[in-house]
């Protein structure tokens, strides 16, 4: 959410930065609403105050009456005030952040930025079989019955996808600990405000789950409770930056992602996160080596997995509304023949922490809004795809990473007969 006073004062920029995230926007009505809710609250202050001034004198038939006729007008514009706060409100939740200037201006993909590329990629002197038909294959997973018991992109992992499965997160989780970060467990099942204050509403409303009980939601991923997890509380500025790395089951609807990636475990409805969460002081600086320091963890993982990945520097038309600087990695896929999306590292700026009401107490005592940061660290099963087909031998076995064979308590996945 940005600020009534920050708009007034950057109205073209706030403009621009909403067509070039491919947003639009009416700033003209909202500032015409502002407007009308600062002349009511002045009506309302004058007559509270000819209340109260009223009020320390001996009343009289006249005080009476215009008592009387102060409470009424009272009545009649607080409730005006009301009903013009919250058509601010809701048209302001529908306006997106400004991004950094250096962030690259692009409509789509298309305008997104290579920034760096790692790892070889191996020439197999054999054709590679995708995940699917190695998993298929190997009795790694069971798609079929997966549709049957879960629906549309319902899967079973089996065998030792599963267990790689769970040595790759408890695997990220674990190097994150050793580095400081806070390990969190976080719930699924998430209320209205966490998602509003994340970002996910009102624009990610289609690709939310909505349960039956009232105001319960299923959660697309762990940044959204951890982030509200300070919501309505002031830090200590001297505490911050409190880093998280938190696991969860994620939840997508993919409403916006019919007829594309259709099998297989490149888009799912359910999948496990591995994800971090920083809130900092609101100081830019500070959040750009934060932003680098989330990145570094995530190829850090990659480069221990030995999958070969690349950074992009995302365009405005494909960074999403809240962020203001955002990177995706990209892990490369044998069968695809190119790079498929593994995480994204977004600066969100005071966006969130403005929605959620979180700040922070500075040493002069005044107060300002944190910046909030989110990276994932490794989700999966997406990541198997990568380790399937980069690992996959001409005999038909899978290598496992070095990393992971201790934790798994084998070296490879072998050829069926």
């Amino acid at each position: 959410m940005l600020s009534i006073d920050f708009i007034r004062a950057n109205k073209n920029k706030v403009i621009e930065a909403a067509k070039n995230k491919n947003r639009k926007v009416d700033i003209d009505s909202i500032l015409k609403l502002d407007d009308i809710c600062r002349d009511l609250i002045s009506k309302i202050q004058i007559l509270r105050e000819e209340r109260n001034k009223a009020g320390k004198n001996k009343p009289t038939p006249e005080i009476v009456r215009r008592g009387k006729t102060i409470k009424e007008e009272l009545k009649k514009l607080e409730a005006q005030l009301a009903i013009s706060n919250q058509q601010l409100t809701n048209l302001l939740s529908y306006v997106p952040s400004v991004p950094l200037d250096e962030v690259p201006v692009g409509a789509d993909a298309a305008g997104n930025v290579e920034v760096k590329k790692w790892g070889k990629i191996s020439k197999m002197d054999f054709e590679p079989k995708s995940h699917i038909e190695l998993g298929l294959s190997l009795d790694l997973f069971d798609l079929e019955r997966g549709v049957k018991t879960s629906g549309f992109r319902g899967y079973f992992l089996k065998n030792q996808a599963a267990q790689l499965h769970i040595a790759i997160l408890f695997y990220a989780l674990q190097k994150l600990v050793k580095k400081g970060y806070t390990p969190i467990i976080a719930p699924a099942i998430v209320k209205g405000f966490t998602l509003f204050g994340s970002g996910h509403f009102p624009w990610g409303k289609d690709e939310v789950y909505k349960l039956n009980d009232e105001d319960s939601y299923l959660s697309a991923t762990a940044e959204i409770p951890v982030t509200a997890y300070y919501a309505n509380e002031i830090l200590n500025e001297k505490d911050l930056p409190k880093k998280f790395v938190a696991f969860s089951p994620c939840f997508r609807s993919e409403a916006g992602s019919y007829g594309k990636d259709l099998k297989g475990l490149y888009r799912l409805h359910e999948f496990w996160k591995v994800e971090q969460v920083i809130i900092a002081k609101n100081n830019i600086e500070e959040a750009k080596i934060l932003h680098e320091e989330l990145q570094t963890n995530t190829e850090e993982i990659l480069e221990e997995l030995n999958i070969p990945y690349r950074r992009m520097l995302m365009c405005t038309g494909d960074m999403g509304e809240p962020q203001i600087y955002k990177y995706d990695t990209e892990i490369w896929m044998p069968y695809r023949k190119g790079y498929g999306e593994i995480a994204s590292n977004s600066i969100m700026g005071d966006f969130q922490t403005r929605r959620l009401k979180i700040k922070c107490r500075k040493k002069d005592g005044s107060t300002d809004y944190c910046f909030s940061l989110n990276d994932t660290a490794i989700p999966s099963p997406r990541v198997l795809i990568a380790i399937l087909e980069n690992y996959q031998q001409k005999d038909g076995s899978i290598l496992v990473p070095k990393v992971l064979q201790s934790m798994v308590g084998f070296e490879k996945i072998p050829p069926r007969k």
